[in-house]
């Protein structure tokens, strides 16, 4: 089963790629898109027997390389956090090789680009089961360079060809640092399987190695080299600015790439080497600063983007960002909690975005927009559903008790998962996490910013007045079947998966659920925190600060807040439940903080662009520096073409013009040869031929000769 489920997209894309056009596009799509959809069954099947059954399964295939010592298996590594992954990324890709029966329909090259979409496919699942460094970076380039072939699908479109350049060359920035780490992981313990490397992780709790002039604990080094890697695959920031550009691919493409799969191979990667990051402390708080910055910076740049799809992209970015920071905290169960529901609603979001390209003509500029909710009813309602989500609409019932009980919450997706991270980032603020509290705050701003950008959104592309061609109107439709049906099953999960799962990824399910893949998470019990941690991560337990960072200091963390909260001026400050489990102490004010903003956000949308029509036109007509920094993207592209692309470029000009030419060729070619070659032309013009000229050579030789002679016996 597990070798159907990793190698079958393998074997549909070979055949699509190689025979699509002896067998033809239809062929290609159904063969391709039964594999992913029949490896989506396989892997439903062995979640439930991984995750719920305790069935953690290591499957070895065949002796990949030995050389001397070095020996690599290719395994297939089953617990429960591979295991959400394979259903993320088989679910997410059968619906997009499904949904692309409808948009691709009348593309010439479908069996190539179906081809693709597996291979894609069959990368990210060696990814994500991999037992070993080497073959995680297998999948990982495997990724990198499906991505390349699908962002440039189009490749007669001179725009993506750079966009796919310009995502290949920043990948190959971040795995630059990703291989260094794994080559340091193989230098200091001698091997590169996961299993060892986390066991022999406290013998090297006191290495230490320089690097690039700096003394360096050996495990910091190893992941700060490490979450490189993770920056570039998951657009953080300095290496986000691929992302953007990437929506010059189809839009099935944006939704398989952006949504659920290669952006969060980062995330996976961190989550998945939690034993190394928990032993390093400098390195986790340069995490989660580079999270909560994507989170903000991100944020901000989706409220002036007019592409549909670049807002849903940069909201990506940003929501990456609360997953790092997450886990840059040691909330890995949050972190892949928000990483799970956000593949639902984000590929809702993208497909919703590509039926609304598809009903408009290829229309994605949001400004010839406007009033067609009436064309596109089932779609604008999808949209609206994976707003709500994306935005974490939802009210927090746990605050009201009935008698000792308190109510269950209620909301979408996001509403649960976003929410964990934010309060979870008070906590371990509270228990002296670097950067929680900041992350906090930057965590509730971000979720104020993606409310208002996300319902902008909405406003501008569904609700007003239609603002562009009126030919295109008349042609407005909605979406085939084909396309729809996987809308809906995406907005199931973006409306129940929240509630449905909370337990297992970060309730009191948690220790059960996880099993020894993945720390028990601070919002289980409080004081079950590191009992839950020593009890399934043996293996993994260190050294006493892993353990503290989950059980006392989480304790801690709850303690304090609740603390602060019962000295509160306002006398809110009662004993509950924060939703996440039994024994957190939060504040009710960190609780309702995101819950206030969200609607905040929302009111602030439907004021400048449902009641005063217009006024987010009339803003960005009269710029400013605000409006031209956001919608210039903080002039990321911009610094980077001066420090990066025309520094490259006069660095070129100069060996070019000055070194070549005017040194190598001024002295070679231009200089002493051309000197020479001169000279003999001129010396060659003297053989004239005629008798005259050379007695005349020779009385001039023999006069000379004879004034030489004279004036030396003159002198004697």
């Amino acid at each position: 089963m597990a070798h159907l489920i990793v190698f079958g997209p393998l074997f549909a894309a070979a055949i699509a790629g190689l025979f699509g056009n002896y067998i033809g596009h239809r062929a290609s799509q159904i063969i391709t898109t039964t594999m992913v959809v029949l490896s989506a069954l396989l892997s439903v099947w062995m979640w439930v027997d991984v995750a719920y059954g305790g069935n953690t399964q290591t499957h070895e295939l065949a002796t990949w390389m030995t050389v001397g010592s070095f020996d690599i298996t290719w395994n297939i590594r089953l617990d429960a956090l591979s295991a959400v992954m394979l259903v993320v990324v088989t679910s997410v890709s059968s619906l997009v090789h499904i949904y692309s029966w409808g948009y691709m329909s009348h593309d010439p090259h479908r069996a190539r680009f179906f081809a693709y979409l597996s291979l894609f496919t069959f990368a990210m699942l060696s990814l994500v089961t991999a037992d070993n460094f080497l073959q995680l970076f297998f999948g990982w380039e495997g990724v990198g360079l499906a991505s390349y072939l699908l962002i440039g699908f189009w490749y007669k479109k001179r725009s993506a060809n750079d966009a796919a350049i310009k995502a290949f060359v920043t990948n190959r920035v971040g795995d630059f640092g990703f291989a260094l780490g794994i080559m340091a992981v193989f230098y200091f313990f001698g091997t590169l399987s996961f299993d060892d490397v986390f066991a022999s992780l406290s013998d090297h709790s006191m290495t230490t190695f320089t690097f690039l002039g700096i003394e360096w604990a050996a495990i910091e080094l190893i992941a700060i080299l490490l979450f490189i890697g993770a920056m570039g695959k998951s657009a953080q920031f300095f290496l986000h600015v691929w992302l953007p550009d990437a929506m010059e691919g189809p839009t099935p493409v944006s939704a398989l790439i952006h949504a659920a799969t290669m952006v969060t191979a980062g995330v996976f990667l961190v989550c998945r080497c939690f034993p190394i990051f928990e032993m390093a402390d400098g390195t986790s708080a340069f995490i989660t600063f580079i999270g909560l910055t994507t989170a903000f910076f991100a944020a901000t740049i989706g409220l002036a983007q007019n592409d549909i799809k670049r807002v849903i992209a940069y909201s990506t970015c940003s929501q990456l960002g609360y997953m790092f920071f997450a886990a840059g905290l040691g909330l890995y169960g949050a972190a892949m909690f928000h990483l799970f529901t956000h593949a639902f609603f984000k590929a809702l979001l993208f497909l919703g975005s590509g039926s609304v390209i598809h009903g408009l003509s290829d229309e994605q500029d949001m400004r010839k927009m406007g009033g067609i909710y009436k064309m596109l009813p089932i779609t604008w309602l999808m949209m609206i559903i994976g707003t709500l989500a994306l935005t974490g609409v939802g009210l927090p019932l746990h605050l009201i008790s009935i008698g000792d009980n308190p109510l269950p919450d209620f909301g979408f997706a996001g509403f649960f998962s976003k929410d964990a991270i934010i309060e979870g980032a008070y906590a371990m603020g509270v228990a002296g996490k670097p950067f929680g509290t900041l992350a906090f705050w930057v965590g509730v701003v971000a979720a104020l910013l993606t409310s208002f950008y996300s319902w902008r959104l909405i406003l501008m592309t569904f609700h007003g007045e239609y603002r562009g061609d009126k030919h295109v109107l008349e042609h407005a439709h909605e979406s085939p079947a084909v396309m729809l049906v996987p809308l809906f099953i995406l907005a199931l999960g973006a409306v129940g998966a929240g509630a449905a799962f909370k337990p297992d990824f970060i309730g009191d399910r948690s220790d059960h659920f996880w099993g020894e893949a993945l720390v028990a998470e601070a919002h289980g019990d409080a004081g079950h925190g590191d009992a839950g941690y020593g009890e399934g991560h043996d293996a993994h337990a260190t050294d006493d600060h892993a353990v503290d960072t989950h059980g006392a200091d989480t304790a801690h963390a709850a303690d304090a807040a609740h603390a602060e909260d019962t000295h509160a001026e306002d006398g809110q400050g009662e004993h509950h439940d924060d939703g996440h489990g039994d024994g957190h102490h939060l504040p009710t004010w960190v609780v309702m903080s995101p819950f206030t903003v969200t609607w905040i956000g929302f009111f602030a949308a439907l004021w400048a662009y449902g009641y005063n029509a217009g006024m987010g036109a009339r803003m960005a007509a009269r710029g400013g520096p605000i409006n031209s920094f956001l919608s210039n993207k903080w002039y990321f592209d911009e610094l980077y073409d001066v420090i990066f692309v025309k520094s490259a470029r006069a660095l070129g000009d100069f060996f070019w013009k000055v070194v070549d030419v005017k040194i190598i060729d001024g002295l070679g070619p231009n200089g002493f040869a051309g000197t020479t070659l001169a000279a003999a032309r001129r010396i060659a013009q003297a053989q004239s031929g005629f008798l005259y000229h050379y007695a005349f050579v020779m009385l001039i030789g023999v006069l000379g000769l004879t004034v030489w002679i004279v004036a030396g016996a003159g002198g004697h």
